[in-house]
This record gives C-alpha cells, structure tokens and sequence, in this order.
C-alpha cells in the first residue's frame, strides 16, 4: 500500500494530510467475576487479555451500573458487553439479554460472535424481519440472547410482550450498540421505545442493567441518558492500540474548459477505489445515498476491466433496501477476501467486524465529525496503519472542510441531537404504550417532559380514554407508527416484465427517486420507472441503460404558525418558531452522465406533501440592506444563495445531513413582512436542528459567508451557493450580494 500513499499523496487534488501517530494498547488481568467458560472461550479465540477499557465498563456493568462504553471504532466495545451479559447467562441459567442495534448487518455480525463462543445454554438468535416465522416461536421459548433492533422491539415484541414473558421477567441485560446512530426523529423515537421496554419489563418483575457502545461522541453520558432515561456512567478512555492513520483531504480538480468544470466526487471516488483494487488494497468506499453507491461500484467495475478482464468482479455495491440473501452474500463475499473493493451507504459504517482493511474512501463529508471517524475506524482496524481520504463533493460544506482542516481534526465530535418531548414522536409513543397496557401516572413520570399534557390531548380526541386506572388504547389495532419518519410503508420496486421485486425505498424519498421516468439503479443494473403506485406502493420498473441520470425538482411554500423565541437586533430579527411547509416534486431534469450536461426538464404531477415542523429564520429590513448597496432587483438572488449556503454549512454546527434540513428565501414574506431567509428541519415536529442553528447563528452564519468568500469562483457554483436540490434551478444566485447580506446580519447578530 506503501507506493500508493505515496502517489496519491503527491497528486495537486490533495489540500491537507493529516498524520494520527501509531497508539500502544494498555491491557489488565481478566476481572475475577469472569465466568471461567466465558474466559476460557475469549482465550480459544486468541484474547489473552481485556482492554482496560472493556475491563472497566463491563466491570460497571457487572457491579449494577448502567454504562455507555465510547471509544473509537475497532476499540473492542463488544467486549465490554459481552462479558457482563454471557457471565450472568452462564452462572444464572433463567437469565436472558437483549441485544439492539441500528442495522441487521451489524447484528447478525455479532450473532457469529457470541455463536462463535460456543457457550452452553445461551442459545443466540437473531429476532428481526428476515427471521422465517417458523423460527420465531423457537426464539421466544428458547433463545437467552436474542439479537434484534429497535423497530422489532417497537412492531412485534413490545405490542406481543405476553409471548415474552418469560424472556421478558428473566431479563438481566439490554445492550444498545452504536447508540451514536439514534440522533433526530429516529433516536427521539427509540428513545421511548427504549422507555416502554422499561415498562414491560418492569411489568414481569425485571429491572435491567443497560450497557451501551457508542462511537467517541461529545457527552456520551448525556446522550445515553436521554435515550434510556436512566443515569449513565461513561467510560470513554480508550486503551485499544492503533496503528497511524494518514488522512488525506481531497478536492476534485477543476478541468481547462471555459467555464471550468469541476470532476465530479463520485468518478473522483470511484477512481480512487479501482487504484487501490487494482493494487490489491482492500477498501470500503462510502457514500451518501444508494444511487451513489450503485454508480460508484459500476464506475470502479468498469475502470478495472479495462485494465484486466474480469477484475472488476472484485467490486461491488452495498446499500439497503437489498434482499436478505443478497446482503448475506455481499457479506461473506467481503469477509472471504473475494471482493477487495466495496462501495457502500452507511450501512456498514457501524461496526461490521470487516478485519484487514487497508484504506476507506469518503465520497463526502458525512456531515458529522463523529461519522467521519467511525468511517475512518474501518481501515486498519486489526492494528496496522492505514490510509483514509476525504473526497469532496460540489458542494459549500465539503469545500469548506477541505480548505479548513481546523475544522475537522483536534477537535471533540459533536452530541447527538435529539428530543423525546417533540410532541409528533411522544403522542405516537404513549399511544403504543397504552395499547400494550393501561397507562398509569407512575407511567408518564416514565416518558418524560410532556408526556401529562401529551396524554390529556389524546384522550380529548379520542386516541385514548382516562379511567380511574389509566389511559386506554381506544382504537382496533396496534397504532401506526414509523419509528424512522420515513412517511409511512417501503415502496416496493418491482420489474415489470417479471414480477420480481427488486428491493425497497422508504416512502419519504419515493416521489424523488421513484417517480415516473427516473433512473433507478440496482446492483449495478439500471432500471427506468414506468409507474409509481402511491396507493398500493408499488413502483413498476423496466431494464433499460440509459446514458443519462435523473434529479427531481420540488417547490416549497413555508408559514409561520407560531415564534418560541427571538433576539432584536434592530434591522436583524433572529427567529425559532414552528412552521407549516408544504413540499412538492413538480418536475425532474435528465442530465447525460458523462458531461452532466441537461437534456430536458420533464414536469410530474405528484401530490404535495405537507409538514408541520420547527425553523429557524431571520429578517433583514430593506433598509438595512439599501444601506449595504443591495440594489431592490438584486435582494432574492442575494437571499438565495445566502439559504443554499446556510443550508450546506449547518452540518457544521448540528449534527444532521443537507437533506434531514430545507430552505425558503423570499424578498417579503406575508407572515414577516421583510426580506427573510427560513431554514427548517424536514421532519414532523422537528429534529433538534433549527434549534442548535438558533443557539450557534453567529457562529454558523459565519461559516457560511467565510465559505462563499472563499471560494474562487466568479458568481457561484456547487462549492458555494448552488443547491442539488434547488426546486427553482439555481436562479436567481447573486454570490456577491449574499456575502453582503451576511456581513450585514453578523454585525448586528450577538456574537
């Protein structure tokens, strides 16, 4: 791998390395309450001894103490889990565990771990939706660690707890692993689904210890007792050896042509990803979407069979919304050494024990620091040194990390964001709570801020009914309710010659990616749709190859339905309030792949989609901005690329992606009656973004004007103030006049 470092390092597209010097490892003598059988079976797999860190938390664990473990990736966090909970199911033979996590790539990781062990009587299962019906009966009477995620937990076993009560009233442990990953709408959501199984736990006589793993995060202790409820002790000092990573940060060249054009991060990833195959370096190339991930994989394939016939066999995609057996293949086929390249979604940026991976390539910022590591984590993790880089998109985010290293390394990774007392995620909440059993005062106090005036609101519309003994589920049926705030059901993507369905796309990006005349891709294979059944939820595809890619349009309408809180800086007005957006994807462009350049615009007839929400906006008077030299007719395109570069920039500050947050800009708004700027969170009832936007404006907004200064370009591109996802067709943008109405708000703006 050496002379590859070294000739890419070399290349004009790297702006920054970065050297993480080597770590020795700090180890300690196996606790004496180990389980001889446990012990015995971590020694027949090669561990001599625990980790310090492993030591400590599972000893917390042993001792009663509920303890979230967050150390980097590849530290060993199974460890500290695995020995508390295997101990007690092997000196207590009634005793169970629970075991969550995020993916069913990552449990079934971990079902070959604890299965490997080979203890008798713990009986490991994986409990999920590929789980043959036949055998779920079996896991229930016979399972003592059952594997599972929170939406099992929230659709089957918390609505079915009589089926469990026996596992239920012996359980001894729950394990919430990469807790880091339960942030905005999703993590508000597990946070009560972590809650009611408190409950039912409770319920049957049990009150169990809760260890947590998490990535290193700013304030895990914090983080992990929002989501459990409980107090939380941390052990974050980690002792696992490291070997030196070197980081590469990596903009894509511009080319000679008049306008330059700026390659692309994905040909840019894929390049970099059939080099180091073709070099026999293993490496996992991550990406934002499944598009991405699709056309990265088929771009690397290509490249490599140039070079050798056959060799791009090698390559492959990895994504959701495959079928059980393709991810288990793809699985196996990475861990065999058959594939040596893998580009995939963050699907398996959590924790998959992937050993002996040489380099990871980041087509992206992932949009936080603390994902950023976690996917850096996955090179080198068996302890040798390894390469990771850093490939920018096109847009005012990634420039701005690879031009300001400062604002990636030496510094903390950021909290978890989410918000159990949003209103759209508790109401649902004690909805499911009350249909698995009455809810009683001693049960609210359980769900936190809120949850009183949440359940006298539901049994004033007739969701619940308040008897002397609690409030009761009134309706037929469990409650429905999306955990992921994805909208509703999977559209399911089926050829149509066929009949065979393909795979799934949640709801909430079906009329984006699913609509008619879209290219879909699938395991390299590329598909248009003929049909998108909302309906029925069906989308009916043809094979085809076409030499273009496609990007839907959508218009946005925002109102202001209520201000929580405002800060008077004479002509600026600093806003966060709730709003009502109504969304809607009117039309898509078609785009030739090889030069990005438009063939046409196509317009769709979908349904709007409406959204009540939590933004944050501000107001500049048309005075102030006359004041500035912002001429009348040049206020919306100022305002414009102000909103597209404060969109892209706010990652920066909250932890969330460009596409969990929207915008509006709009020269008089009705409800402000100013010029005014809106950024809003893109789920019901806000995620927790807009919030942290509102407390770090100064700070954020600066970001975004440093960003738009310091890109060379002369009126705005991808960098800076274009949008993929602008509904009006990045026009109007004025980059100069957005500068201008930024210095305009920061010098009125508290620091």
């Amino acid at each position: 791998m050496v002379p590859v470092t070294h000739n890419l390092l070399s290349g004009s597209a790297v702006t920054h390395v970065e050297e993480v010097a080597a770590r020795a490892g700090r180890t300690v003598a196996w606790p004496d309450w180990v389980h001889g059988d446990v012990l015995r079976a971590y020694t027949r797999i090669g561990i001599s001894q625990p980790w310090e860190h492993q030591a400590n938390a599972a000893t917390m664990a042993h001792d009663g103490l509920h303890v979230v473990l967050a150390t980097g990736t590849g530290s060993g966090k199974s460890l500290g889990y695995q020995l508390p909970a295997l101990s007690r199911l092997r000196s207590d033979e009634r005793a169970t565990a629970l075991y969550l996590s995020p993916t069913k790539a990552l449990a079934a990781d971990q079902l070959r771990a604890v299965a490997g062990l080979d203890l008798p009587g713990v009986r490991p299962a994986a409990y999920d939706g590929d789980t043959p019906r036949a055998e779920r009966e079996w896991i229930r009477q016979h399972s003592r660690f059952v594997l599972t995620n929170p939406d099992m937990l929230h659709h089957a076993m918390l609505p079915g707890h009589t089926k469990w009560a026996a596992f239920l009233r012996r359980l001894a442990y729950v394990v919430v692993d990469e807790c880091h990953a339960y942030r905005g709408v999703f993590g508000s959501h597990v946070a009560h689904v972590l809650r009611r199984l408190r409950r039912a736990a409770a319920r049957y006589g049990a009150s169990p210890t809760f260890v947590l793993a998490s990535a290193t995060s700013g304030d895990p202790a914090d983080a992990a007792a929002r989501l459990t409820g409980l107090d939380v002790h941390a052990v974050v000092d980690d002792a696992s050896p490291r070997g030196a990573v070197t980081f590469a940060l990596w903009e894509p060249p511009l080319s000679d042509d008049v306008p330059p054009v700026r390659s692309s991060a994905l040909a840019e990833t894929a390049d970099l990803l059939a080099a180091f195959v073709r070099d026999d370096t293993r490496t996992l190339a991550f990406v934002r979407s499944r598009k991405a991930a699709e056309l990265i994989a088929s771009f690397a394939r290509g490249r490599l069979d140039s070079m050798l016939p056959g060799l791009g066999r090698r390559v492959a995609a990895y994504r959701g919304g495959y079928l059980r057996e393709d991810r288990r293949a793809l699985e196996q086929a990475l861990l065999s050494g058959e594939l040596l390249g893998l580009a995939s979604t963050n699907a398996l940026e959590l924790g998959v024990d992937l050993v002996g991976l040489d380099a990871v390539v980041m087509c992206g910022y992932p949009g936080t620091r603390a994902s950023m590591w976690q996917q850096a984590g996955r090179a080198g993790r068996a302890g040798g040194d390894a390469l990771v880089v850093l490939v920018a998109r096109d847009d005012p985010l990634d420039m701005y990390v690879v031009h300001h290293p400062a604002a990636l390394f030496g510094r903390p990774v950021e909290a978890a964001v989410l918000d159990p007392s949003n209103p759209y995620v508790l109401g649902p909440q004690l909805c499911c709570a009350a249909f698995e059993g009455p809810l009683t005062s001693s049960d609210l106090s359980l769900f936190g801020k809120g949850a009183v005036e949440a359940a006298s609101a539901l049994a004033a519309s007739g969701a619940l009914r308040k008897r002397p003994t609690g409030y009761y589920w009134t309706q037929r049926g469990t409650p429905d309710v999306d955990l992921r705030g994805t909208g509703g059901a999977p559209v399911s993507v089926v050829e149509s010659a066929t009949g065979k369905l393909l795979g799934t796309v949640d709801a909430g990006s079906a009329h984006a990616m699913l609509h008619p005349g879209a290219v879909h891709l699938h395991q390299g294979a590329s598909f248009v749709v003929d049909e998108l059944d909302l309906a029925d939820a069906v989308a009916l595809v043809h094979a085809a190859d076409p030499t273009y890619s496609t990007h839907p349009r959508d218009i946005t309408d925002v109102s202001v339905v209520s201000v929580r809180s405002y800060v008077d800086a004479g002509p600026i007005g600093l806003f966060l309030g709730d709003v009502d957006v109504t969304n809607q994807v009117v039309s898509f462009q078609r785009r030739r792949i090889s030069t990005g350049e438009v063939i046409d615009t196509t317009p769709l007839d979908l349904p709007p989609r409406e959204l009540r929400t939590v933004a944050v906006w501000y107001t500049i008077s048309p005075r102030e901005l006359s004041r500035a030299g912002v001429a009348p007719a040049d206020i919306p395109g100022a305002l414009h690329a102000a909103e597209h570069a404060a969109i892209g920039l706010l990652p920066l500050i909250a932890t969330c992606d460009r596409w969990d947050i929207g915008g509006l800009s709009t020269a008089n708004h009705p409800d402000t009656e100013a010029p005014t700027v809106f950024v809003y969170d893109g789920h019901p009832g806000g995620a927790g973004f807009a919030e942290r936007a509102y407390a770090a404006a100064a700070t954020w907004l600066t970001a975004t004007r440093d960003a738009i200064n310091a890109c060379t370009c002369e009126s705005g591109c991808p960098s800076c103030i274009q949008s993929p996802k602008c509904g009006n067709n990045n026009s109007p943008l004025d980059k100069p006049a957005a500068v201008t109405v930024l210095n305009a708000v920061l010098s009125h703006l508290p620091a």
